[in-house]
């Protein structure tokens, strides 16, 4: 897959993911596998509902949904000119499919306009991952080979995580605040139910784990092993988990776990750390433990527990955020 990666650029502050594909098929029959509703369904991940036209109206119903109006997404034709471009809205986002000869073959340039309303930048990782799936499926529809295998957890983990590193989307950035620095990270956990990021993050899952209260300790796997940490200062089960961070014995700052979850946007994990001015000579090492941790974290939601902790991973990223200073 590697030459075939997609690439993520910024055009009137929409995230866009950008897909090239040489495929061996001419392009009049690449078209109709791009645009006939009876062929998309061999790829595409929504059956489609539409007539071939500028202005068309588009229904997208998804498997396991109900048909009945208002149930399934819906967007438009945009643009419609065989055997060269189609375009079409698709919930706010906008998909467009560039056809042109090479050789016997074509080139397919597809590119996906992330609507900020459907995640922007932060699902970026995801759809590109689901798109490479699709894209595979429709190059095997073309040769006539069948439908691919559907990837298991395992190999989505990967690709994900490839794209997420590959598009910086695991990063955290460093505010400037009054009296010192706030880190924040915020990472796409995909369509993870709030109970389960919940259950992952404080082990509510494990038998006999309390439930985590103001004034007892962290849950294990709410800490990274690189600072010491204090009590809990505010717990609101499944959506908050709060707790104060040490600097030799005493009180430094509060670190902040918020789940979000939305039917649009999927759930995400914003992480924030509040770290005085004195101690900004630890910065480089708390980032790349926090992106450490939210690494494993995200493969955990996978099923895919990694031990022990990667050191050389944080050593790694700890070198490149001293560089960004």
């Amino acid at each position: 897959m590697g030459p075939n990666w997609a690439t993520m650029d910024t055009v009137d502050g929409k995230s866009v993911l950008r897909f090239e594909r040489r495929i061996a098929h001419p392009p009049e029959k690449v078209f109709t596998a791009l645009s006939d509703p009876a062929e998309l369904a061999h790829w595409f991940p929504a059956r489609v509902e539409t007539e071939p036209r500028p202005g068309a109206p588009m229904r997208f119903v998804f498997p396991g949904e109900g048909t009945e109006e208002g149930e399934a997404l819906t967007g438009q034709v945009l643009e419609f000119d065989p055997p060269k471009l189609f375009a079409f809205e698709w919930n706010g986002d906008v998909l467009r499919f560039e056809l042109t000869p090479d050789g016997t073959g074509c080139l397919l340039v597809f590119t996906h306009t992330v609507s900020p309303d459907n995640g922007g930048w932060l699902a970026a990782a995801r759809n590109a991952a689901g798109w490479d799936t699709c894209l595979a499926a429709l190059v095997a529809a073309l040769d006539g080979t069948g439908q691919p295998a559907a990837g298991d957890a395992a190999s989505m983990l990967a690709s994900i995580e490839s794209y997420v590193e590959r598009f910086g989307l695991g990063e955290g950035e460093v505010h400037e605040t009054a009296d010192g620095y706030l880190l924040r990270f915020e990472r796409d956990l995909v369509w993870r139910p709030a109970e389960q990021v919940w259950s992952q993050l404080t082990a509510a899952a494990e038998e006999g784990a309390p439930e985590p209260a103001p004034g007892a300790d962290p849950p294990l796997q709410a800490t990274h092993g690189y600072q010491e940490e204090g009590r809990l200062t505010e717990v609101a089960a499944p959506h908050l988990l709060e707790y104060e961070w040490l600097h030799e014995g005493a009180p430094a700052g509060r670190v902040r776990f918020e789940i979000h979850t939305d039917p649009q946007l999927g759930t995400r994990l914003v992480l924030t750390q509040t770290v005085p001015a004195h101690l900004a000579g630890s910065l480089a090492t708390v980032l790349a433990a926090w992106q450490t941790h939210l690494e494993l974290f995200f493969a955990a939601l996978f099923g895919e527990i990694r031990c022990p902790w990667p050191a050389e991973r944080t050593r790694e990223l700890e070198t490149r955020y001293a560089a960004r200073r």
